[in-house]
């Protein structure tokens, strides 16, 4: 085949679709702002620790390299919840011993894609190359050297942007009037703290779960690494009496912890210092329409779909799409302008439902795990998957067990949630909830 692609972006999605377009012949060139992260440190502290589930796995397994990341994942089995007086419940995420999400460094799996995608021999990645314009009429893109300063133009037929939520290709397609865009930003921000090793160098809580503390209009969540330790992520309201507007001196950041997370708080010697010093990260979310032009530019994960981390699914997501690209390329034979085309008119509606799904998933984790309603709705979610085999399925394990689209996901979540909202309604006791009474409330006939 030969072709050459230009892709800008060497995140996480980024080395993916190049292995991926490296399968299928082509050779690649991915233009990355950043310095290698193999060999510099890029700082931390802004990094939220990554969930890889079925959607990333398949993916990662379509282009035979899931074998060489899944040494770097801790499963998960469930979210640990963390009472305010330190007691603690595990809410299994399904009922199968499968049904686990994994644990995974952003910066190891980026390390380790970016590695398994030049072992291809077709891919080359050019490091310190900011992307500053990209002329679609001209075909060309623009790049300054982030280190000499020096600016290039290299001539570009066809661009893929995997370039993140701030994308330089996205700007340039809506500047051209092809594409419409908008950003929303979430009125609550984060910072990455440590957990570090216990006294005796093993994990201080339980590995194999995802840990939250929901308070509210906050929360700390906690997820594995491999050296022992945990990342925290502390999600805080921008502004407002308790937020990150407020919680400014170590004292404020010592009382908060004593008052809202008193367990966490005494594993976390540092985490006072370790908050005034790393830097506040902001949330948001991209929906843009279409996400190509023409056969010339077509945009992929988060510069596409940008969304919150509270259903864990932006990598998976981005993921996805390089699986979705792959196939229609081999559909299509290599005809860029339908391919295109198609990936939009499939996908675009996918990516506003997980978006509008992560948004609501993040109610539910700081609000709602801990509400008894929730938690019997939950139970009874369970029983109904139980009983309907196949039929009835959580939208949680829609999400990140199963390959549905998400657009279908987030309609079938929808009736879904009706028909476990009306059986609560008619009935206190949920042993009384048997196939027969769902089927009687969805007049289907009865064998």
């Amino acid at each position: 085949m030969g072709e050459k692609i230009t892709q800008i972006g060497a995140g996480l999605a980024g080395p993916l679709l190049a292995t991926s377009l490296a399968r299928l012949g082509y050779h690649v060139d991915i233009y990355e702002r950043r310095p290698d992260m193999r060999k510099e440190s890029i700082g931390a502290g802004r990094s939220i620790n990554l969930a890889l589930s079925a959607r990333g796995i398949h993916a990662l397994k379509e282009v035979k390299i899931y074998d060489q990341i899944k040494p770097f994942t801790i499963p998960m089995k469930g979210r640990m919840i963390h009472d305010i007086d330190g007691s603690t419940h595990l809410q299994p995420y399904g009922q199968r011993k499968t049904e686990v999400i994994c644990s995974i460094s952003r910066e190891q799996l980026n390390k380790q894609l970016m590695t398994l995608a030049e072992e291809t021999g077709k891919v080359k990645i050019h490091f310190n190359k900011k992307c500053t314009h990209v002329d679609l009429e001209k075909e060309t893109v623009t790049f300054q050297d982030t280190k000499s300063g020096r600016t290039n133009v290299f001539h570009a037929s066809l661009v893929i942007g995997v370039d993140g939520s701030a994308s330089a290709v996205r700007d340039a397609m809506v500047e051209s009037g092809k594409l419409n865009c908008t950003y929303e930003p979430l009125e609550h921000g984060y910072k990455e703290l440590t957990l570090p090793p216990g006294r005796d160098g093993n994990f201080p809580m339980e590995p194999n779960a995802l840990h939250i503390w929901p308070r509210g209009q906050f929360m700390l969540i906690a997820l594995p690494n491999l050296n022992k330790t945990f990342t925290c992520t502390l999600f805080f309201p921008m502004e407002g009496p308790l937020s990150f507007k407020t919680v400014v001196e170590s004292e404020d950041v010592i009382k908060l912890f004593e008052n809202q997370f008193p367990d966490a708080l005494g594993m976390m010697p540092g985490v006072a210092e370790e908050y005034l010093s790393n830097p506040i990260g902001k949330l948001g979310t991209v929906f843009c329409d279409p996400w190509h032009v023409g056969s010339q530019a077509l945009l992929l994960g988060d510069a596409a779909h940008a969304v919150v981390p509270f259903f864990g699914q932006g990598m998976n997501a981005s993921f996805q799409d390089c699986s979705l690209l792959r196939k229609l390329i081999d559909k299509h034979s290599g005809d860029w302008a339908v391919i295109f085309s198609e990936f939009s008119r499939i996908h675009v509606k996918n990516g506003h439902s997980i978006a509008k799904m992560a948004i609501e998933n993040y109610l539910e984790m700081r609000d709602h795990v801990n509400d008894p309603t929730y938690r019997k709705r939950r139970k009874l979610e369970l029983k109904m998957e139980r009983m309907f085999p196949g039929e009835f399925i959580p939208r949680y394990s829609m999400v990140s067990f199963h390959q549905i689209p998400y657009s279908e996901v987030y309609t079938r979540g929808e009736k879904q949630l009706k028909i476990i909202e009306a059986m609560l309604e008619k009935f206190d006791d949920i042993s009384e909830i048997d196939k027969i009474a769902v089927q009687d409330y969805l007049q289907i006939p009865t064998d």
